[in-house]
C-alpha cells in the first residue's frame, strides 16, 4: 500500500508540472556567442535628406519637429511630451513622405519559420512585426508574419500593445509567443507582437517588416487593456546564457556591420575599454553627459540632460548649446531653417567633437565622420551627423557616434562599454 501511494503522489507531482506555463526557453546555447549582420537597406534614401533623420529621431521620442521648408518661417521644437515609446502625443506638423520612417539598416529574424528583415533598436524594447492580421492593402509589398503559418504561435489573451511616436505614426496589435531565431540561436515562447494595425508612413515603408527592441524590459508597451504587462525583450531572454551577459554594435564607416551577443571582440578597438554604469530604471541604456570638446577643447555642459546610447537613431543629437558650440568652430556653419538642422560648405574641415560617456570617458568623433548627407545636387552644401536637441531634456547618441566607437551593452551589470574603433 505505501509503495502504491508514492506511485500516485509521483504521478500527480508529474501531472503538475507538465500543466505549467512553460516560460521562454532557449536552444542552442551552451554558452555561446552569436552575430547578426546589419545590412544597408538599398531603398532607403539615406544621403539624400538630413531633414528627414532629424524629423524621425524627433518623433521617435515624441519632440514635435516643426520646419517650414519652403517659407523660411524657421524649425523648432514644441516642448516635449515623452522621452520614450508608448505614450507619446506629439505636435509635430511636417506631413510624412513616404519613405521618411524607413529603416536605414536592417537584420534578418525568423520568427515561427517565417523570416523578416527587422530593425535593431536599442532605444526600444517591443519585438514587433507587420502580420497577416493587417488588412492587405496596408500589408502591401511587406514580408508579413502568418500566426496560422506558425506550428508553435500562441496568442496571450488579452494582451495587446501600442506604440506611438510623436508625429502621429506607430502601430498596435495582438501579443503572442513564438521560436524566434536571431543569428542561429533560438528563443522559445519569445514575445511577440503582432501588428493589427499600423501608421501610413510603416505602410509606405516597403523594407521594413517590425523592429527588435533591446532597451531594459520595462518599456515594453504590452498591456493586458488595463495595466502594462511588459514582456522580456529576447536579450533578456539569452542573457543568462551566453558567454557574456553582452551585445556590441559594431558599425563601419557606411553604418552597415555587426551586432555580436555574448562576446566582446578585442580586435575590434583601441585600447582598454572603458566601462560606464547606466540608470536601467529610465529602461534606457541612460548616463551622464555633463562634458564636451572641440578640436581638443574641453567645455562643460553645466545644465546637460541626460544621455542615451541608440543604435536606432542616425544621428547624435545632443543638447543645443552643445550643437551651437560645436558649428561655431565650423566656417560659415549655419542653423537652416529650411533643411531643419546645421548646414556647412561641404569642403569646410570640420573639427574633431567628444562626448563625455559618464564622468572620465569622452567618446571622440573625427571630424572627417561628422558630415550625414549631402544637401543639395551640386555637393556643395553638407547637413552635419551632430544636430541639436532644440532643448528637449534628453540627448540620444546615435550611428555618428557609433561608427567611432566600439560600444558594448552589459545587460549583466548594466553598464556601456566604449572604446575608439580600429581605423
Amino acid at each position: 500500500m505505501p509503495s502504491l501511494r508514492l506511485f500516485f503522489l509521483v504521478t500527480l507531482f508529474a501531472a503538475i508540472v507538465l500543466a505549467a506555463p512553460a516560460p521562454a526557453r532557449k536552444r542552442n546555447l551552451q554558452k555561446r556567442s552569436f552575430k547578426v549582420p546589419r545590412q544597408l537597406n538599398p531603398a532607403h534614401p539615406r544621403g539624400l535628406n538630413g531633414y528627414d533623420a532629424m524629423r524621425k529621431a524627433y518623433a521617435k521620442y515624441g519632440w514635435g519637429f516643426i520646419a517650414a521648408r519652403k517659407n523660411g518661417e524657421g524649425a523648432k521644437l514644441t516642448p516635449k511630451v515623452n522621452a520614450g515609446n508608448g505614450t507619446a502625443n506629439g505636435t509635430g506638423e511636417v506631413a510624412a513622405n513616404p519613405e521618411d520612417n524607413a529603416a536605414l539598416f536592417l537584420s534578418p529574424v525568423e520568427i515561427g519559420g517565417q523570416t523578416l528583415n527587422l530593425d535593431f533598436d536599442s532605444g526600444s524594447s517591443d519585438l514587433w512585426v507587420f502580420s497577416t492580421e493587417l488588412p492587405q492593402q496596408s500589408i502591401g509589398q511587406h514580408s508579413a508574419f502568418d500566426a496560422q503559418k506558425s506550428t508553435s504561435f500562441k496568442q496571450i489573451q488579452g494582451a495587446q500593445f501600442s506604440i506611438s511616436y510623436g508625429d502621429g505614426s506607430g502601430a498596435a496589435g495582438i501579443v503572442g509567443t513564438d521560436k524566434v531565431n536571431i543569428g542561429g540561436v533560438t528563443v522559445e515562447n519569445q514575445a511577440v507582437e503582432l501588428a493589427t494595425a499600423v501608421s501610413r508612413s510603416f505602410v509606405e515603408d516597403t523594407n521594413t517588416d517590425g523592429l527588435v527592441g533591446l532597451a531594459f524590459s520595462q518599456l515594453n508597451t504590452v498591456n493586458d487593456g488595463t495595466k502594462k504587462t511588459p514582456q522580456k525583450t529576447f536579450f533578456d531572454n539569452v542573457m543568462n546564457d551566453l558567454d557574456m551577459p553582452v551585445f556590441t554594435a559594431d558599425l563601419d564607416p557606411d553604418g552597415t556591420g555587426t551586432y555580436e551577443f555574448g562576446k566582446i571582440d578585442n580586435t575590434k578597438f583601441t585600447g582598454e575599454m572603458a566601462w560606464i554604469p547606466v540608470n536601467a530604471s529610465s529602461g534606457f541604456w541612460q548616463f551622464d553627459s555633463a562634458k564636451f570638446s572641440v578640436n581638443g577643447q574641453e567645455q562643460q555642459n553645466p545644465t546637460a540632460s541626460k544621455a542615451i546610447a541608440d543604435t536606432g537613431t542616425s544621428l547624435l543629437l545632443v543638447d543645443q548649446a552643445v550643437a551651437e558650440a560645436y558649428y561655431s568652430a565650423v566656417p560659415n556653419a549655419v542653423n537652416s531653417a529650411q533643411v531643419g538642422g546645421f548646414v556647412y560648405p561641404c569642403d569646410a574641415q570640420l573639427p574633431d567633437m567628444a562626448v563625455a560617456i559618464g564622468n572620465d570617458y569622452m567618446a571622440v568623433i573625427p571630424g572627417n565622420q561628422i558630415t550625414f548627407a549631402t544637401v543639395d545636387q551640386a555637393n556643395t552644401t553638407c547637413f552635419g551627423g551632430v544636430q541639436g536637441n532644440g532643448g528637449a531634456g534628453l540627448q540620444i547618441y546615435g550611428d555618428t557616434m557609433f561608427k567611432a566607437q566600439f560600444v558594448a551593452f552589459n545587460g549583466g551589470n548594466q553598464s556601456l562599454g566604449f572604446a575608439p574603433k580600429k581605423q
